[in-house]
């Protein structure tokens, strides 16, 4: 029989290798109780969380809380079906009416996870024939919507306005065209030129979709994205994003003001053939959408947070993922996994937990070590966090 497992071979070696150096397994943490968006009991440690998504802090807020306890009450557990059946409650339509509020757009629709959304939108808008040009660093969920629409992928270089540009005047001009953009790098905490890029599409023909998993509630006036914050929101085609970062929930979406976007919900395989959110959930969502809206203040201070974590682990000698903050990401890289694992491992003993990020999620072969800041983190423990990275770089020969 051909063990169709053998193909990770190498991979298994590769892990194999790396826990009989005593690294524990980085992937494969429990956190036994968690306190707050910023600290979680972590092997029997108290320890600062430093890789969650959970950028605006709204896990243990207290009106998402009660919103989430009631609905669960009233509506209980689950559907039973999906969205297109029977499992479209009130909190469905209320959680896309407060997106509809929050990006002052026309229409939206609500998946079950923010993979689904790129997987759903992307694979029903372009299918054979038609074209995705999308940036070479795009997240798995985008290159699997491509292939599960059977587009053609055309890819360019990372943030690279010239190599858009240029991909797209040599498809032909009647053909379909998506461009699928970021708007924060999920592995570097880089920002794309949107403005840029958004008129060069325009110019082209090409319609345009922006994922805002990682921006959403925090980069912008309002928190609607760096679409906003680079002035283009109006003239995107389609936003997508999820409530697993700032939102602190479970579920994606997508937002738009085409004429015509109504009819997704009914030729969209992966919303159509999925069972829908449990009420709670959608009642936690637009709790958190519509606070999201005002929280103003905890955007200035997620910024500060940023600013100065930034600056801290570059003045220790660290090699950063950017030249400055630029999101709620911020990325050390590692000479090799081996020297990152034995940092991740140095800091989780320190009381820190912050992401391990390995080929071939990141970029050129990186090793990283991921810091996601989150609003709720005081500036106390950012100078903790500091200290924290400067004992464990000097220990493992890190810095």
């Amino acid at each position: 029989m051909n063990d169709l497992l053998s193909k990770f071979d190498p991979l298994i070696q590769e892990r194999e290798t790396l826990l009989a150096t005593g690294v524990k397994d980085p992937f494969s943490l429990v956190m036994e109780e968690v306190k707050s968006p910023t600290v979680a009991i972590c092997n029997g440690k108290e320890t600062i969380l430093l890789g969650t998504y959970n950028y605006m802090g709204m896990t243990f807020d207290d009106d998402v809380q009660q919103a989430g306890l009631t609905a669960l009450k009233d509506f209980g557990s689950g559907t039973t079906g999906s969205r297109v059946l029977n499992g479209t409650y009130s909190p469905h339509r209320d959680c896309e009416e407060a997106l509809k509020e929050f990006y002052g757009m026309d229409h939206a629709m609500v998946f079950s996870t923010g993979y689904q959304a790129n997987l759903g939108i992307i694979s029903t808008l372009a299918g054979k024939g038609d074209y995705v040009i999308l940036d070479i660093d795009s997240h798995a969920s985008i290159y699997d919507g491509c292939a599960m629409g059977n587009a053609e992928i055309v890819a360019f270089r990372h943030n690279d306005v010239e190599a858009l540009e240029k991909r797209l005047k040599r498809l032909p001009a009647e053909a379909g065209k998506l461009v699928v953009l970021e708007g924060v790098y999920s592995m570097l905490g880089d920002v794309a030129p949107l403005k840029e890029m958004i008129r060069v599409c325009k110019e082209n023909g090409a319609m345009t979709l922006v994922d805002e998993a990682h921006s959403m509630g925090f980069i912008g006036e309002n928190g609607r994205g760096v679409c906003e914050d680079q002035g283009v929101i109006d003239d995107v085609d389609f936003v997508i994003g999820t409530f697993s970062k700032s939102v602190g929930t479970v579920g994606g979406f997508c937002v738009s003001n085409h004429p015509k976007f109504e009819i997704m919900r009914l030729v969209c395989r992966p919303y159509v053939f999925t069972a829908s959110l449990p009420p709670s959930v959608m009642a936690t969502a637009s709790t958190s959408i519509r606070k999201l809206m005002h929280s103003g203040n905890k955007r200035a201070h997620l910024w500060e947070n940023s600013k100065k974590l930034h600056k801290g682990l570059r003045d220790l000698g660290f090699e950063l993922g950017t030249p400055e903050a630029q999101s709620a990401i911020i990325a050390v890289i590692m000479p090799d996994l081996e020297r990152g694992a034995m940092m991740w491992q140095a800091l989780l003993a320190e009381g820190l937990y912050v992401n391990l990020a390995r080929p071939p999620a990141t970029p050129a072969n990186m090793t990283l070590l991921r810091c996601s800041l989150c609003a709720e983190h005081t500036a106390e423990q950012v100078d903790q966090i500091l200290d924290m990275f400067a004992a464990a770089g000097k220990a493992v020969g890190a810095i």
